[in-house]
């Protein structure tokens, strides 16, 4: 019998990283749920998996730390042993109060930390995943909404920076896979945006309906098994980004 795969969801406790653990669990993986507070919540998804027959477990750190971020990796070493996959979902940047560089900390800096910590449990044939925005994707390229500005360019950052580590992956056997979306209806990020700027979500909608977060999640999940060529990107909606980037 094939072992399961560990794989490690960062911002798993709601949206678009809760609904990729369940999709992954449901097709026979052990998921494990980073979160930053919500432990509660963390676990309850994590008992929700368990209870449809999955396998779950959660792993709380502020990966903006980089302490908490080693510590999270090396408690998944000695209960786990691997991480087979590592779906790079959390992001910020909108956040009420935020320290002006907090979009960069972690959106580039932290995840490139993280991948860094995760390396000697990354062997040949696992996956990293790094999920981003349509916006962010093309930033430099396409208009970005003022009060997405942040985001766009800091996750942008995130991307190059581990799009720096293309080789090292190839030649130690690990896949990077990029999963790009337009606005996700529902999320925090459309909500939080939404308040600042909502002629910028009302624009989107002017080119047909938002992905939703099952659909966008599904991609994420497909994109952690389907044979891509490191650094290939996998596009969800926004067609209009496509036809004329």
């Amino acid at each position: 019998m094939q072992a399961r795969r560990i794989v490690l969801i960062t911002g798993a406790s709601r949206g678009i990283g809760a609904e990729t653990a369940r999709i992954l669990a449901a097709r026979g993986d052990h998921v494990v749920l980073n979160y930053r507070e919500k432990r509660r919540r963390a676990q309850n998804l994590a008992d929700e998996i368990v209870a449809a027959g999955g396998s779950a477990s959660i792993a709380g750190a502020d990966l903006t730390d980089e302490a908490a971020t080693a510590a999270m990796i090396a408690d998944i070493g000695d209960r786990l042993g691997r991480v087979d996959v590592l779906v790079l979902n959390a992001s910020g940047g909108l956040e009420h109060g935020a320290p002006p560089d907090y979009a960069m900390t972690i959106n580039r800096d932290a995840q490139l930390r993280l991948v860094r910590a995760a390396g000697p449990r990354l062997a040949a044939g696992s996956r990293v995943v790094f999920v981003t925005s349509h916006q962010a994707h093309f930033h430099g390229r396409r208009p970005v909404p003022a009060g997405y500005e942040p985001i766009a360019a800091s996750k942008r950052a995130g991307e190059d920076a581990l799009r720096a580590l293309i080789p090292e992956f190839a030649e130690r056997g690990i896949g990077f896979t990029v999963v790009s979306g337009d606005m996700i209806d529902g999320t925090i990020i459309v909500r939080l945006l939404e308040r600042r700027d909502p002629a910028a979500v009302a624009a989107r909608t002017e080119h047909g309906p938002l992905p939703t977060v099952e659909e966008f999640a599904t991609a994420v999940a497909d994109a952690t098994t389907h044979p891509a060529e490191p650094g290939s990107t996998v596009y969800v909606g926004g067609a209009d980004y496509l036809t004329s980037s």
